[in-house]
């Protein structure tokens, strides 16, 4: 039993150690939110990212600085936001991410707001080798409604 509860603990340990920042989690936020914004209004603003993000306008000024710095998005104060390619590159994989884990959520039999919210908070730890997996297996119970059915009616 000892031996079990030691594995558990170097498991946990060894997902803190490989597991990404909460910065780098946050920095994904809002580019994915600033990407929704452009796509749904055409621009984004610092007041729209504070009302998403649920964050002070200062507090999302200092971020668009930064990920103005490291390359992510162009950003003048008091002006529009464009994300580079870069910056829009990473938020096409966090969209990605979150439809592949929606999708599957929702085949299980999860309702969208639940399966929203679950979505929000795993999609930036796994692995691209755990989504490239789910992706298929998506594919594949779609392929196959009978067990989508089979499985529903457990």
């Amino acid at each position: 039993m000892k031996s079990k509860n030691f594995k558990r603990l170097d498991s946990i340990k060894a997902a803190h150690r490989s597991e990404r920042t909460q910065s780098s989690t946050r920095v994904e936020d809002y580019l994915e939110i600033i990407s929704e914004l452009v796509e749904l209004k055409g621009y984004a603003t610092t007041l729209d990212i504070s009302r998403y993000m649920d964050v002070s306008a200062p507090s999302v000024t200092k971020m668009l600085q930064r990920l103005d710095e490291n390359g992510f998005l162009e950003y003048e104060k008091y002006h529009g936001i464009n994300l580079t390619d870069k910056g829009i590159q990473i938020a096409n994989v966090i969209r990605q991410k979150h439809g592949i884990l929606l999708e599957f959520f929702e085949l299980l039999g999860i309702g969208y707001d639940t399966a929203n919210i679950d979505t929000e908070g795993i999609e930036h730890h796994l692995n691209p080798k755990t989504i490239k997996q789910l992706r298929k297996f998506v594919t594949f119970l779609k392929a196959n409604p009978r067990i989508i059915e089979n499985f529903k009616n457990l």
